[in-house]
């Protein structure tokens, strides 16, 4: 899983969305696109302007999102993109990726919605591993003419609905020093049995996570009785835990992180197509382990 072209990471807030439109301006043939919701000037008028020079363009937008995506989809298509509504046979397209000239990837963990830039934690991963792009453009072939498909996993991608749930639970399951976790959502019972299971055998475990409406009181009380460290954010206005992460080990010859668009519930791991990787490239671990202290420090601790 030590990926050679799985390695470059994007943080956001505080990165921009700079790289992403750059190679969305590179691009010389092809860009395919999934995005759950898309409201964002500046990637829309540079994949227009990438279909007028002739690469071909195609984007999914997720259908049960079309009061977000609508302005969009309508833009892209007068502009020479090719764009479909996400199949029915997902609950949510909550993915968020991009494939430029078959040979770069984006898996993000963040929405192409501008307004959200300026307060989300976000993270993306540039991944160049050829095996992970082959697979995420099969996919996206089937996914955009809605055929049946079993993704392939390439060289460490992770989707829902296929093999999210074990993967994440192995990587929590495995871990034996340290488990650093970001989540938006907290709802599922059988990562919550996993997390705490990982503390009971004395893994220092640590949530940074949402918890705007109360919603989570019960997961995190329950984390916290079993020894996992919590800190949460809530303010509807404020800094926002967006990315999705499982960092496990840090600091080990075994360590390894979970980035991708995959929420800690049952919907996102059993019904919704979703993609993520997990990656051992140390560049990605320390950034990831920087920012986590930073955010674990701010937020407020439980109880």
């Amino acid at each position: 899983m030590a990926g050679g072209g799985t390695g470059s990471l994007i943080t956001e807030p505080g990165a921009g969305f700079g790289r992403v439109y750059g190679l969305i301006n590179g691009t010389a043939h092809s860009v395919d696109m999934t995005m759950y919701e898309l409201a964002d000037t500046t990637a829309e008028h540079d994949l227009a302007a990438a279909a007028r020079r002739g690469a071909l363009v195609r984007v999914i937008l997720d259908g049960r999102q079309r009061s977000e995506n609508s302005a969009a989809y309508q833009y892209l298509r007068a502009h020479g993109a090719k764009v479909a509504w996400s199949s029915p046979r997902y609950t949510y397209s909550h993915q968020k990726t991009l494939v430029i000239d078959h040979s770069t990837a984006v898996i993000l963990t963040a929405n192409l919605t501008s307004r959200y830039y300026s307060t989300s934690r976000d993270f993306a991963v540039i991944d160049s591993a050829p095996a992970d792009v082959a697979a995420i453009e099969r996919v996206f072939s089937a996914d955009f003419s809605r055929a049946p498909v079993t993704p392939g996993d390439g060289r460490d991608l992770v989707w829902s609905p296929t093999d999210a749930q074990p993967k994440l639970l192995a990587l929590i399951g495995g871990a034996r020093r340290s488990l650093r976790i970001y989540s938006e959502e907290m709802s599922d019972a059988t990562v919550q049995d996993a997390l705490v299971a990982a503390a009971r055998r004395g893994v220092r475990v640590q949530v940074c996570g949402e918890n705007e409406y109360g919603e989570y009181d019960s997961a995190f009380g329950r984390l916290a009785q079993a020894g996992v460290q919590v800190s949460y954010y809530s303010s509807p206005d404020g800094f926002y835990i967006h990315g999705k992460v499982i960092e496990a080990d840090y600091g080990t010859a075994q360590a390894k992180v979970f980035i991708g668009s995959e929420n800690f519930s049952s919907t996102s791991l059993d019904r919704n197509r979703e993609l993520g990787l997990i990656t051992a490239r140390p560049a990605v671990l320390l950034s990831i382990a920087h920012t986590f202290a930073a955010d674990f420090r701010r937020g407020r601790h439980w109880p």
